[in-house]
């Protein structure tokens, strides 16, 4: 069966660098859902060599720290599955207590429903986001 994560991007592609690329999700109910994902087909975190790992888990930190400045979310939650889809990618969300599912992971039943008011607000905070994440990966990946 062919990777979904090699065909595609997997998502609105943010940035890609050289080993990885940064992605926003489609997921509904959570308009700051992105994703880290190795560019090659691996699929786990240990068949990476140290410096790979080490340069991965930079950019989900990278990502985590634009979304704390840029939205002040409750929590952002960093999850690394696969298990649908074996190519490794870490999720890395901002969580708001007001979410359909809050507290409970974004993968459970839903608690309440989706407040369309309130993820239109965040999604109107993206685009400047995901500028200066693009420019913080740039100037980190030139480094």
């Amino acid at each position: 069966m062919a990777c979904p994560l090699c065909a595609e991007d997997g998502g609105a592609l943010v940035w890609r660098g050289e080993r990885l690329r940064v992605i926003r999700a489609q997921e509904a109910g959570f308009p700051a859902f992105y994703r880290v994902v190795w560019n090659a087909h691996v699929a786990e975190f240990s068949d990476l060599a140290a410096a790979d790992r080490a340069h991965c888990m930079e950019a989900v930190t990278l990502v985590e720290q634009a979304l704390r400045q840029h939205l002040a979310p409750t929590k952002v939650n960093i999850a690394a599955l696969g298990n649908m889809v074996p190519h490794l990618h870490w999720h890395v969300i901002a969580r708001f207590d007001w979410d359909s599912h809050f507290p409970a992971p974004v993968w459970a039943a839903a608690q309440r429903p989706s407040p369309a008011e309130q993820e239109a607000a965040l999604r109107a905070l993206l685009p400047a986001l995901e500028v200066q994440l693009q420019s913080n990966l740039a100037q980190w990946a030139a480094r």
